[in-house]
This record gives C-alpha cells, sequence and structure tokens, in this order.
C-alpha cells in the first residue's frame, strides 16, 4: 500500500472534468509529508470524497537535482512510483499535459476528452 501525499493547504489552480471524474490541480502545496510539491493532480471519481490517484511533480532533492529540477511521481493505493526527472515539471502547463495523459492511461480512462472548467 503507498502513501499518499499529505496536503494541509493547496492553491486550486484549474479543474477538468474526465470521464467520471473532477480533477483538479493543486499549487503553492503545503505538504504534511516529507516532499516539497510544486503541483498536484487529483483525480476523484463522481460521488467519493478522496482521490483515487495523484500525479504530483516533486521538487527534486539536492543530491538528484542533476537529474532535473524535478520529478513526476504516480500514487494510488497499489502503487508510488517515480516516472521521470526533468526541469520541465516545475513549469504549469507542461506538467499539467503530462499529469492528465498519465492519471487516465493509470485509470484506464479511454475515449474521454478532459474539458477544462476553470
Amino acid at each position: 500500500m503507498s502513501t499518499f501525499p499529505v496536503i494541509r493547504t493547496a492553491i486550486p489552480k484549474r479543474r477538468y472534468q474526465v470521464g467520471d471524474y473532477g480533477v483538479t490541480l493543486l499549487g503553492e502545496v503545503d505538504s504534511g509529508d516529507a516532499n516539497q510539491y510544486a503541483y498536484v493532480l487529483a483525480f476523484v471519481r463522481e460521488g467519493e470524497d478522496r482521490p483515487q490517484l495523484y500525479v504530483c511533480s516533486e521538487k527534486n532533492p539536492s543530491t538528484a537535482r542533476s537529474d532535473g529540477s524535478h520529478r513526476l511521481r504516480v500514487v494510488n493505493s497499489a502503487m508510488s512510483e517515480v516516472l521521470s526527472h526533468a526541469d520541465q515539471w516545475g513549469e504549469l502547463d507542461a506538467f499539467a499535459n503530462e499529469a492528465l495523459s498519465l492519471g487516465m492511461q493509470t485509470l484506464g480512462i479511454k475515449d474521454e476528452t478532459p474539458y477544462r472548467l476553470t
């Protein structure tokens, strides 16, 4: 079982609808765990209270900065896996596009178009 991000406070930057999921992109994240999040994209199925999946942009520790300033992590109840290291995951648009795609792929959402709400 993996550990979901502990988010004390955050500012919603964007909202999407993808099939049966409401998706919120959070920025300015104050974390209650050991990670420093630049952004967190959370997928919540309609009618549920908690996200089923998170895609996170985390600041790389100084020992790993040669790989890029940020790392891209996917977290659900079964896994927590870093997929990539790159500077671009610290940029809102690049992160949002990749995180939506990864989340949809991980949740098996096919033939749906993400609609940006805000």
